[in-house]
């Protein structure tokens, strides 16, 4: 079984719980999830199962579009409204302001990831060491928000609105910079991820779907072939049908070989390789001395 199934996070499981319950009631060895999503939240986790956990990283890198509550006037230590309230504020800015803080954090910038985070320092989760009631100076990350849409304001103090970014923005963090912008301090109070690069909530499934579809030899049906999670992250080179046995085998080929064109491909930049409709696996264009070479980096076949 070798492929993504596009599961529909529940709130109330971390991402590794969602992949421990597949991995348990697929008997499948090999899965992973290509992103961690609050355990609060909820929405689209793609989980790579089979040879498909060695293509995780690629598919991590496409575009992320979240729908998120912003709970305005109050700030908590976890950065979003489950956490203990560390300031109020009654100072609730009006609708021009809002909107004028949410452009303002579009583009390039620099985030501080939450304390409560998984990323690691010195071989210590962040959120172990908040729950010690130790904080530490976190570097700044360079993430990049493409669009931030408004849609709606619950008086008297909730925002809705929807966030398309990069690969590890925090929207926990964005939540709280909008607050610092604002003045008042603000939370996320909830969060949906509505697509993970072209992995969509229109086409996701629930745990109790994935696994009807298991008991009844289905589940073919509802996985997402590899070669078609990774069009939106990586260029395509199509080789000559001819080749395939030699590639298959890690062999390196030349570049006449190819069908579609490669100048335009960076050496070393990864590409998926098909040897005419086949999907082969990840590799890329090398130089060596004046001729080019296209090389395997991973045979998926």
């Amino acid at each position: 079984m070798n492929g993504i199934l596009n599961v529909l996070k529940p709130p109330g499981m971390t991402s590794s719980d969602v992949v421990v319950y597949l991995r348990n009631n697929l008997k499948i060895r090999k899965a992973g999830h290509t992103g961690t999503l609050d355990p609060e939240a909820a929405g689209v986790l793609p989980v790579c199962l089979g040879k498909a956990t060695r293509i995780s990283d690629y598919i991590m890198r496409g575009t992320k579009i979240y729908r998120c509550g912003m709970k305005l006037g109050i700030t908590t230590d976890t950065d979003d409204i489950t956490g203990r309230i560390c300031s109020r504020s009654d100072n609730i800015p009006d609708l021009d302001r809002i909107h004028q803080a949410l452009e303002a954090f579009q583009g390039e910038l620099e985030q501080i990831p939450p304390m409560y985070s998984a990323i690691k320092v010195r071989g210590k989760k962040l959120y172990e060491l908040a729950r010690q009631g130790i904080e530490i100076e976190r570097k700044p990350r360079k993430v990049e928000i493409f669009k931030n849409e408004f849609l709606d304001f619950f008086p008297p103090d909730t925002v809705l609105f929807e966030t398309e970014c990069s690969k590890g923005t925090y929207i926990r963090s964005l939540c709280r910079d909008i607050g610092k912008l604002l003045g008042c301090g603000a939370v996320m109070s909830f969060l949906i991820r509505i697509a993970s690069s072209n992995f969509h909530i229109s086409q996701s499934y629930t745990l109790d779907e994935i696994l009807e579809a298991f008991k009844k030899e289905k589940l073919d049906n509802m996985l997402v072939s590899m070669e078609e999670a990774l069009k939106p992250v990586l260029p395509s080179v199509v080789l000559d049908e001819a080749c395939k046995e030699r590639i298959s085998n890690g062999n390196k080929v030349g570049v006449e070989s190819a069908l579609t064109p490669v100048d335009n491909i960076i050496p070393g930049q990864h590409c998926s390789i098909f040897c005419g409709k086949d999907f082969i696996g990840i590799g890329y264009v090398s130089n060596y001395g004046n001729k080019k070479e296209i090389k395997m980096k991973s045979v998926l076949v």
